[in-house]
């Protein structure tokens, strides 16, 4: 049975997906880097705002961190409960995630790596898709927990295999807004409206997350919403085609996306959202979506 929950890293998503707790689980302890966001939390959702040291100290402690590196930092720090399970939600790197498992796994802790795919508006709602690695039976454990901010839930591998499919998935995505920006950019060049013809295109064969929710609700508009910024899809990209790269595989068409996006990032600012990556089209054709 789990007794008690912990969340550490209360950022855009962090926050949302923390705020799902309580409604499961009596004991629900929040902890950011920045405290006062923990007090707010525990006051806006009846958690428990608590020292690093307590959190480490739940069942299941969740983490939802900028990169691997900074999960790794932290677990160093910590002398964290036995028979524990740590979830690990940040979009990281599968090695560092084997690498977790197996140092955590001497002290009687499992590592799982669970990065979450859906954006804020699934964080709030409590339908995010949480793709996992790690040990099977810490996952069927760990699951009630997950459960309360995620709709589709997956086991997909051994550890780092979480990690691996959102870095693939976060990249198809990139490939999928860099030839939107690009396609529909041909298509405003030659007069077309690119309301009309975005209808066309999402009831037809190339409609795409990207045309269905991002164009519209992002671009088109100009409102580039920040929910998951640009740096952040230009580091999962590149952990994507690094993956293809040990792998020894060609993937061209991964590789070019991943340098476009790369680049778009370079030129934004670093609070940018990601759909503003087609802002570098826009510089170099002169034509603005909308």
């Amino acid at each position: 049975m789990i007794q008690s929950v912990a969340f550490i890293g209360l950022g855009a998503m962090g926050y949302r997906m923390a705020a799902h707790l309580p409604q499961h689980f009596d004991t629900v302890m929040v902890w950011n880097r920045n405290f006062a966001k923990a007090e707010q939390h525990a006051a806006e959702y009846a958690t428990h705002a608590v020292s690093l040291e307590a959190a480490a100290q739940a069942d299941i402690i969740f983490s939802c961190l900028p990169t691997s590196a900074d999960v790794e930092q932290l677990i160093q720090t910590l002398d964290i409960k036995k028979g524990a399970i740590w979830v690990d939600c940040t979009s990281g790197v599968p090695d560092s995630a084997k690498k977790l498992a197996q140092d955590l796994a001497e002290k009687d802790v499992t590592f799982l790596d669970a990065p979450v795919s859906g954006q804020t508006i699934g964080a709030e709602n409590g339908t995010l898709t949480v793709m996992v690695g790690g040990d099977i039976k810490a996952f069927e454990k760990a699951l009630p927990a997950m459960q309360a901010f995620g709709g589709l839930i997956k086991h997909v591998g051994e550890s780092g295999a979480g990690f691996a499919v959102k870095a693939v998935n976060n990249m198809l995505m990139a490939v999928n807004l860099c030839a939107v920006a690009e396609g529909f950019t041909t298509l405003k060049a030659h007069g077309v409206d690119l309301t009309e013809a975005l209808d066309c295109i999402n009831a037809s064969s190339g409609k795409s997350m990207v045309t269905e929710t991002v164009l519209p609700q992002r671009i088109l508009n100009r409102s580039f919403p920040l929910t998951f910024a640009l740096p952040l899809l230009a580091k999962d990209s590149g952990i994507a085609v690094d993956l293809a790269r040990e792998a020894k595989l060609s993937t061209p068409v991964l590789s070019i996306a991943q340098n476009m996006i790369q680049a778009a990032s370079a030129l934004s600012d670093k609070e940018s959202d990601f759909s503003s990556a087609v802002k570098m089209y826009e510089s170099w054709s002169k034509i603005t979506l909308e």
